[in-house]
Formats: C-alpha cells, structure tokens, sequence
C-alpha cells in the first residue's frame, strides 16, 4: 500500500530520491536509444541529461552512505502517493519528437517540486543543503536543456530532424489518410450516381451511398492494416494506419451521399456534384501539400479519374 510522502523519514526520502534520479537517467537513456536512428542530435541532448541525473543519484549515494550507512531500501515512486503515474511512452517505437520533449519537462518539474517538499521534511544540515542544490539544479534544467539544443540542434541538424518528422507524419499519417479519401470520393461515385439517375429517388441513392462508403470504409481499413506491420518501412502501428484509412474512407464516401438527404432529387444531385468538386480539389492539395506533386498535374490527374467514374455511374444509372 502506497504511504503519505510526510509519513517518509529522511532515510527514506534519501531512499526516494535516489530511486527517483535513478529511474529518470534510464528514461533520458530509452529516450536517446529511441531516437538516435531519426534524431541523432536530439539523442546526444538526452545522453548528456542521463549523465547529470547519474551524477545527482551519485552525490545522493555519498550523502545517504555518510549518514545511513551503505544500505539503501527500495523505495520507488509508485510506493509513495502523490506522483503521477507516467505513460511508458519511451518503450514506444519509433518515439514522437515532441513527446519526447514534453515527457521531459514534466519529469523535471515533478522531480524539483519533490525537492522542494523534501526540505520541508529534513532537519539535517547536510541533507538540506544537498536537496537544495538539486531543486536549484532542476530550476535550471529547462535552461540546460535549452543550451543543449543550441549545441547540438544545429540548424543543419535541426533541418534534418524536422525532416526526418514530416516523412514520419506522411508514411503513418497522410499516405493512409489520402489513400482512404481518395478511394471514398472516387469509388463511390459511381454507385450513387448510378442509383441516383437509375431511380431519380434522393433516399434511394442515400442509402446506396451510405453502404458503399461504410463498406469502402471498412474493405480498405482491413486491407490496410493488413498491408505490413510497419517493421521494416517505418509506417507505425498498423492499426493506427487502418483507422485512419478506414475513417477517411469512409468520410469521402458520406461527403457526396449526404446532399442527396433532400428531397429534391434535381437539388440533391447538383450540390452532390459540387461537393465531389470540393473533395476532388481537396485531394489535389493534399497531394501537391504533401506529396511534392505540381498542384496542376495532382489536379489534372484527381479530376480526370473522378470525372470517368462519375460519367460511368451516370451512363449506367440512365441506361
């Protein structure tokens, strides 16, 4: 059962914040492996912030042994209330930049407001002193951090990094996403303008439009999350990708089916054609934004196919 941090004695606050330093130089540890393939000069950063949080469990160990004795209890922080549980987001692979960073302002503030509480506690001199130091040390991190950055971030390195994130964001986020709306908005044309001009019923080529996108949505989630575990080309967690895809699949499905909820199937049929005008530019700037594709041509492309389907589902529908 977790204790009351002023039920701690100072042996074993001492025990504490020795656990405490010790578990975060391994965190900046996981986190300078984990980046160090990507990021290599935000990896150099964390090994240095490893090596100051060895040196203040070192100065912590001579104080607890010139006081205690040699030993020392295990006392970790989730023995203790008051900390707050921390996700093990450095096991994750690959690592996100800025979570990474955020991660470690929260573990440098939680662990100077503990020294600070922790002089509050102690009577010995000694102790004090060196507490105090270590809360000044943690005051002083962000700006440690700062001049690390500025040392190793080069704007050359710092390029590379931003870089090596975008390609990041692309594989797992974008190429599934776009690859998802372009199929909803292209593949799905057909079918409803087909039982649009087929019926020339709005709420017939609703319901049309509705199965088709969740069953589009559905198909290319499976199939993408299906596709590679993202081992080997760094697309991340396959399921994140098939949701994503799945969900963009289905939205520019539903984008084209949802005007034909009017009644008027003239009026229903119009916006429905201009919203398909909308998601087709849509994807060509998605595609110009992100893939480095000539905004024209992305165009020119997007628009052609979505045009042939288009006119595909119209001829059969009136045929």
């Amino acid at each position: 059962m977790a204790r009351n941090f002023k039920d701690l004695s100072e042996r074993e606050i001492l025990a504490l914040a020795i656990s405490l330093e010790e578990e975060d130089g391994r965190i900046y540890g996981d986190f300078a492996e984990g980046l160090r393939d990507a990021y290599p000069a935000t990896a150099k950063m964390f090994e240095e912030m490893q090596a100051e949080e060895q040196g203040h469990r070192n100065s912590l160990i001579e104080t607890y042994r010139q006081r205690f004795g040699d030993h020392i209890p295990l006392i970790r922080r989730q023995d203790v209330k008051g900390f707050v549980e921390r996700r093990p987001m450095w096991l994750v692979r690959p690592l996100g930049l800025d979570a990474v960073r955020k991660q470690a302002a929260l573990m440098e503030m939680e662990t100077r407001r503990f020294y600070e509480r922790a002089i509050q506690r102690v009577t010995d001199a000694s102790i004090r002193k060196l507490l105090g130091d270590l809360a000044e040390v943690e005051r002083r991190h962000y700006a440690m951090a700062e001049s690390l950055e500025e040392r190793h971030l080069t704007p050359d390195a710092r390029q590379r990094e931003d870089l090596a994130q975008r390609r990041r964001f692309v594989l797992q986020i974008v190429q599934p996403g776009l690859e998802g709306l372009m199929d909803g908005s292209v593949s799905t044309l057909a079918p409803i303008f087909a039982a649009a001009f087929a019926t020339h019923h709005s709420f017939d080529a609703f319901l049309v439009g509705l199965a088709a996108s969740i069953g589009a949505g559905i198909s290319m989630g499976f199939a993408e999350a299906l596709s590679d575990d993202g081992s080997l080309t760094g697309r991340g967690y396959p399921w994140v990708r098939g949701i994503i895809c799945g969900l963009m699949t289905t939205a520019g499905g539903i984008g084209h089916t949802l005007p034909f909820l009017i009644p008027d199937f003239r009026i229903a049929t119009l916006i429905a054609i201009f919203v398909v005008g909308v998601e087709l530019l849509t994807i060509s700037y998605i595609r110009h934004r992100y893939m480095d594709t000539p905004f024209l041509s992305a165009a020119f492309q997007v628009i052609v196919g979505g045009t042939l389907v288009f006119v595909a589902g119209v001829l059969i529908g009136s045929s």
